[in-house]
């Protein structure tokens, strides 16, 4: 159980949760929840993040599961494993976001580690870990993976101060089934 109890949406806001995550609520969905104009504002801003952008899948689930890591998300790291998975980013690879410093031995995959760590562990990022990014992304890229960083730290800082765990998951579906019977 997190630290604060499951709030339940709006039946506007739900919806639109819903409608983006195919059907379903999250643990974090009911924990956004106590406030409406949080939840939705959250559910654009992650919806636009996660489907509005050109960024690769692959390489944003990268991000989101070295955040996840970085940060001791494992509700993060468990929810975007199978999604890094379906967007096509290797076993070989994933294995490697959860080491203290990792090296693919890709230089476009180390670039984009080096970048997501200096903004989630330090925040300020140096102008050679920047430079190194720049060599392989285009402007439109390191702006949408800025904000991918960005928010995914969020959501994490988010997760882990409340408490939220995997096991959760099934305690929402019962209390969002239980709402919706």
């Amino acid at each position: 159980m997190p630290r604060l109890p499951y709030a339940i949406p709006s039946n506007d806001v739900a919806a639109s949760i819903s409608n983006r995550r195919g059907g379903q609520l999250t643990p974090l969905d009911l924990l956004l929840s106590h406030n409406d104009a949080l939840a939705s504002g959250w559910n654009s801003l992650l919806g636009a993040v996660r489907n509005e952008f050109s960024f690769p899948g692959d390489l944003r689930e990268m991000a989101i599961l070295r955040i996840g890591h970085l940060n001791h998300a494992r509700y993060e790291w468990d929810a975007h494993l199978p999604v890094a998975r379906a967007e096509g980013l290797p076993d070989e690879v994933i294995a490697t976001l959860e080491q203290e410093s990792p090296h693919t031995g890709h230089e476009i995959h180390d670039a984009l580690l080096g970048y997501i760590d200096e903004m989630t562990l330090d925040v300020v990022v140096t102008q050679e870990t920047f430079e190194q990014l720049r060599l392989h992304f285009s402007d439109v890229a390191i702006a949408e993976l800025t904000a991918i960083v960005a928010s995914y730290n969020m959501v994490s800082r988010f997760l882990v101060a409340l408490d939220v765990q995997t096991a959760d998951r099934e305690l929402v579906t019962a209390i969002t089934g239980a709402r919706n019977a």
